[in-house]
């Protein structure tokens, strides 16, 4: 083991180590460094060293490594957040497994459903807990919207939408050349996939048909890029959901779901930063959030506090329950089937866009649900 730095030691059960100190791997380090208090932050790793030193200077960790081989070898270490680009996640999962280390991984967890299956068998095989990073499911509006669909009050899905929206400039996107083909559907849509699946209990993906362009950065299209698209999605009970996303909302960052049924409708999401607004003479005015971690700061903590949960729990060590309150445990955590099906449909989708024709979710991977449909309670269900 080559540490470029030793650990200092501190009394918290649950030790993580994080391999990416990128924008997201910088968020969810602090997250585990100070906002969940039975998680210790153990190491980090990443191969751009100054990236590295600051985000371990800034933390007070000790224990860095350019080498994620460093941190996965390390017996003091419990658990793996891998925050490092999509390309390396599969292999690290698989990695993490056979060094015996629970993991969570940021979406998706492989480009293909080749290197997703691998990586699932290989955690299947170790016997360690693996977890997706899909966090809208612990966001408290999207978590009461599940809830009501539960309890019947939408009777059986009909109609499903759910949309993300990124924030922009009157620029436009900041060197689109750089956006790998295929972005928007496996990096930005893959979240509005998952949430349709879990807002669907009990359903499976049949049908994906896509439409997409560069509408932001036309210029940019001869490249591959697509910054705008719609996808319909036929699902296994007879459901029709649309999913949409464009990278330049001037107005802010905007995720919302809706779900229609035949006994009502249930609504989640939103650009707004607070539910204060002004009224003066120059209109009506709201506070909107620019980055995923201000729209959704408290999901992305609650997520890794119930990743952190279970870790203690299944490996018996000490830790008091870190959940939100207002995030209750019977969110159903995201794992491979989760992964799997949200990664078809995104596959799926791309090669639609491509073709411009529907594409068989089975074509791409057999699905089977992630949980069994709730039996519905509401009038009308």
């Amino acid at each position: 083991m080559t540490y470029l730095q030793h650990p200092v030691k501190e009394d918290r059960p649950v030790r993580i180590a994080v391999i990416g100190a990128g924008w997201i791997g910088n968020f969810h380090a602090e997250s585990i460094a100070q906002r969940i208090p039975n998680a210790r932050l153990e190491a980090i790793a990443d191969p751009v060293l100054p990236a590295l030193e600051s985000l371990a200077g800034r933390l007070g960790v000790s224990k860095i490594s350019t080498e994620a081989a460093d941190v996965l070898a390390d017996p003091e270490v419990d658990a793996i957040l891998i925050a490092a680009p999509l390309r390396f996640h599969s292999e690290l999962i698989a990695a993490a497994a056979r060094a015996g280390k629970d993991v969570f991984c940021e979406k998706p967890g492989g480009r293909t459903i080749e290197e997703l299956d691998a990586a699932i068998a290989a955690a299947d095989e170790a016997g360690i807990m693996l977890r997706f990073g899909f966090n809208r499911r612990y966001s408290t509006d999207f978590t009461a919207a599940r809830k009501l669909i539960d309890d019947g009050a939408v009777g059986v899905p009909q109609l499903l939408r759910s949309l993300t929206r990124d924030p922009g400039t009157e620029a436009g996107i900041g060197n689109p050349e750089r956006i790998a083909p295929g972005t928007i559907f496996l990096e930005t849509l893959i979240h509005d996939f998952d949430t349709l699946n879990w807002l669907n209990p009990g359903a499976v993906p049949v049908k994906v048909h896509a439409v997409a362009d560069a509408l932001v950065a036309p210029e940019a299209k001869a490249g591959g890029l697509l910054d705008t698209a719609v996808v319909t999605v036929t699902y296994s009970n007879g459901a029709i959901a649309v999913a949409e996303a464009n990278f330049n909302a001037l107005y802010g960052y905007d995720v919302r779901g809706e779900v229609f049924g035949s006994a009502g409708m249930v609504t989640a999401g939103g650009p707004q930063a607070t539910s204060a607004t002004s009224y003066t003479a120059a209109g009506i005015t709201a506070a909107t959030s620019r980055l995923n971690i201000d729209l959704f700061h408290d999901a992305y903590t609650a997520e890794l506090a119930h990743f952190t949960d279970d870790v203690a729990s299944r490996r018996g060590l000490l830790a008091d329950s870190t959940t939100a309150e207002n995030t209750p445990r019977a969110v159903a955590a995201p794992g491979g089937v989760d992964a799997r099906n949200a990664l078809a449909v995104a596959l799926a989708a791309f090669k639609s866009a491509e073709s411009g024709r529907p594409v068989e979710v089975s074509d791409i991977a057999e699905l089977r649900a992630a949980e069994q449909a709730r039996e519905l309670q509401g009038a009308g269900a």
